[in-house]
């Protein structure tokens, strides 16, 4: 072995010769550099695992194991990555490029030329390993934030589980205080107040869970046939949902008759209108019209649902973001902070159905959110026996 140096941190060459005399005399060609004869490819298998070189040379003359065979196992290394193989001879080199040599230079080739070329790959090598490196770092961090965040989102989703049941027993018993007879006006003021702020916190709970679920795919939709009488007994329990604070409002319903039927689940749907129900709630004022539709989309793909207030309406700036949790955080007309967690529940959950969701607004003059559902498929294109026995 032919070594210039030997200090770590050193870059390594292996030179494959079937002669010392090539390692010695590029060795003097490259000064601070260890340069290692290794005289066959068993040789260099052994080699490889005691020190990682930089670059190697494969002369084409080698006895023994081909060198071809050789490179395609260490080719398999991981921590030979970044190595470079310069396959050096006249003939014989089709099995070292095959097996993945990344250059080739004659056997005639001057030290010096030769040198310059080692260099070359010396450089590629270390700016290859520099990368690799700080990849590895970088991927230390992301891996550490992740489960991080996978911690805090446990604790998020514990703790929010843990309130939804004692907040539901409080506003079990605030109803039932509430129906006591021998109570003032004003007290029974006061536990409608409690009563509806409960139920905020409530939903607020629920959406956290809802979209928590969704971003894990863990929310399975419990899908049904769902025609225009059954959208109006959905619309009816998402108002009871909201609370008795939307008799305040003048809440229209249109739903179209005889709309084709819908493949969804119900009780989700509910639950996106509630949203929408609450969010026009806290945009508008007491007294303003409320107006919930279902309609044919125009072209006949599917339905089209709306919610509409006339309240405050949206700031343009706003609406990019308006259904990312907790993107958007605005007061509300009633000096309360809308975190946007149902408006991402809504979204999140419309896209489950294959449908879409947005918003027009005009400031001042209310907004009205708009939400489509593809009809459910037809018997021809599908052997739905369900959706046939309900038709007929």
């Amino acid at each position: 072995m032919t070594q210039a140096s030997s200090s770590a941190g050193t870059p390594a060459v292996f030179v494959v010769s079937p002669a010392e005399a090539q390692a010695t005399a590029l060795a003097a060609e490259l000064p601070g550099t260890e340069v290692r004869w290794v005289a066959d490819g068993d040789q260099l298998l052994r080699e490889a695992h005691a020190r990682i070189p930089q670059v190697v040379l494969l002369y084409s003359q080698v006895p023994g194991t081909p060198l071809g065979q050789v490179l395609g196992i260490l080719r398999q290394r991981a921590e030979l990555a970044s190595t470079h193989w310069l396959a050096v001879g006249s003939s014989g080199l089709g099995d070292l490029l095959a097996a993945g040599a990344d250059a080739l230079i004659g056997d005639t080739t001057p030290p010096p030329a030769l040198a310059a070329q080692v260099r070359t790959l010396l450089g590629r090598a270390a700016q290859q390993t520099h990368l690799q490196e700080r990849l590895t770092r970088l991927q230390g961090r992301l891996d550490g934030w992740e489960h991080d965040e996978q911690v805090r989102d446990q604790l998020v989703h514990m703790l929010v589980h843990d309130l939804k049941n004692p907040i539901a027993a409080v506003i079990g018993l605030l109803q039932i205080v509430e129906d006591d007879d021998g109570l003032s006006n004003e007290s029974r003021e006061l536990l409608r107040l409690c009563r509806d702020e409960s139920q905020h916190l409530l939903h607020l709970t629920v959406n956290m869970l809802d979209v928590r679920k969704i971003q894990a795919g863990k929310m399975n939709l419990r899908r049904e046939l769902m025609f225009s009488p059954m959208f109006e007994e959905v619309i009816e329990l998402a108002r009871g949902d909201v609370g008795s604070s939307l008799r305040e409002r003048r809440v229209g319903v249109q739903v179209a008759r005889d709309l084709n039927p819908v493949s969804a689940d119900p009780e989700i749907l509910r639950r996106v209108l509630a949203n929408l129900l609450s969010n026009a709630l806290k945009h508008s004022l007491s007294g303003s019209a409320i107006t919930v539709s279902v309609q044919a989309e125009r072209g006949g793909g599917g339905v089209r649902l709306s919610v509409r207030d006339h309240g405050e309406g949206i700031p343009a700036e706003d609406i990019p973001n308006l259904f990312a949790a907790f993107e958007q955080s605005r007061l509300t007309l009633h000096g309360r902070f809308d975190t946007g967690m149902g408006l991402a529940f809504c979204k999140m959950a419309i896209e489950q159905h294959d449908g879409r969701i947005w918003v027009e607004s005009v400031r001042g003059e209310g907004s009205e959110f708009f939400m489509t559902l593809p009809y459910a498929q037809d018997p021809e294109d599908g052997d739905d026996d369900d959706y046939a026995e309900l038709l007929t």
